[in-house]
């Protein structure tokens, strides 16, 4: 898909969603161990949980189930035939089924209180994302063949992102597991693009938060930022990202 096009479905798509994973919490504390979400970037049910996940400013190891890979095959195989996303977590422990019991756990297990309801899969909710899936054109669906690396890669990333949305629907493709670290909106002044932020000061994130450790390293905060340790290569840019990964996991 032609770059403009691919960022301009994209944003289409976070904006049937109303831009819900945008905005994170102000806490800081992650688990003691990282969340595993079984995913399948393009699935419907599974853009609610990763929605909730930015809001709750959680870090989650990305486990990819592209339809026709294995590992759907095998998470299908291990629970009975059931479908992305399940969650587990070791912290409860527990194994969490299904969008609706995912989104009550994060909330009850890391907020300690319900979910809304405009975090549910209501039948609005459901439609738009349907509908933020329609627009992508299957992308982030299905399996492709890839050379999977030793080591998971690391995305800096938050659900809405325009940008980091066709990055996330390659590594699903790809099947490459990775850690994302969300890092959403968490105050007024880290709204609008990396170098135009909606504020007439110098930009300067929350203090001893994920924003501000990768400000003070980078001098901003943008997203996608891939890390890769299997061969070094840490970058910025979506476009950059995406050829990066087809030449070398493709």
């Amino acid at each position: 898909m032609n770059h403009l096009l691919n960022i301009t479905t994209s944003t289409l798509a976070s904006t049937y969603r109303f831009w819900r994973g945008t905005v994170a919490s102000k806490a800081i504390e992650q688990p003691e161990q990282t969340l595993i979400l079984f995913d399948q970037e393009g699935d419907s049910k599974c853009r609610l949980v990763r929605e909730v996940l930015t809001e709750l400013n959680l870090n989650v190891i990305i486990a990819p189930c592209p339809t026709g890979g294995e590992n759907l095959a095998k998470l299908k195989s291990a629970f009975n035939g059931i479908t992305p996303p399940v969650l587990v977590d070791s912290n409860s422990p527990d194994v969490v089924k299904g969008a609706e019991e995912i989104i009550h756990h994060l909330f009850l297990q890391y907020r300690g209180s319900k979910p809304p309801k405009a975090c549910l899969g209501q039948l609005s909710s459901t439609l738009t994302s349907k509908l933020a899936t329609g627009i992508r054109l299957g992308a982030g669906v299905k399996a492709r063949s890839s050379r999977q690396p030793s080591l998971p890669l690391v995305l800096y990333s938050f659900e809405s992102s325009p940008f980091s949305r066709p990055v996330r629907e390659r590594l699903c493709e790809l099947e490459l597991t990775y850690i994302l670290i969300n890092l959403g909106k968490q105050q007024f002044s880290d709204m609008g693009p990396a170098k135009l932020h909606w504020s007439l000061k110098p930009y300067k994130p929350l203090p001893n938060t994920k924003r501000d450790e990768f400000f003070k390293q980078h001098g901003n905060v943008q997203v996608p930022y891939l890390m890769d340790p299997n061969t070094g290569i840490d970058m910025f840019e979506s476009k950059d990202i995406l050829w990066y990964l087809e030449e070398t996991y493709g």
